[in-house]
């Protein structure tokens, strides 16, 4: 496994912020932050409704998988990409990332859909 493998993997896959103390939850949800644990963290998503949060997780959902569009466009388009061979690995990366969004939210529309 190299270096950059290595790295990737010890990246938490979304946010993995240890406090909310500087950041609201529609900074959060702007970030990307889609995980309902982290997201609970903030009293107002307490006093939202079941759709409400679905609303602000889909949102964040979408922002998530945007932002790894951008970084994958970013990484492909580095001039003599053919002779970095370490930036494909960091395309599988965030190509990895990127199914996990949309594994995740699979997982999250069936939560609260059922609610």
């Amino acid at each position: 496994m190299s270096e950059y493998e290595t790295n990737m993997e010890a990246v938490p896959s979304s946010g993995g912020y240890s406090s909310t103390k500087n950041v609201t939850l529609k900074d959060a949800v702007e970030m990307g932050e889609y995980d309902p644990e982290y997201l609970s963290r903030f009293a107002e998503w307490h006093t939202l409704s079941k759709t409400m949060q679905w609303s602000f997780i889909e949102k964040a959902l979408d922002n998530a998988e945007r932002h790894l569009v951008q970084q994958w466009a970013v990484v492909n388009n580095v001039l003599d990409f053919r002779l970095k061979p370490e930036l494909q690995i960091a395309l599988r990366n965030i190509e990895a990332k990127r199914h996990k969004v949309l594994d995740d939210r699979e997982k999250l529309l069936l939560k609260y859909s059922s609610q």
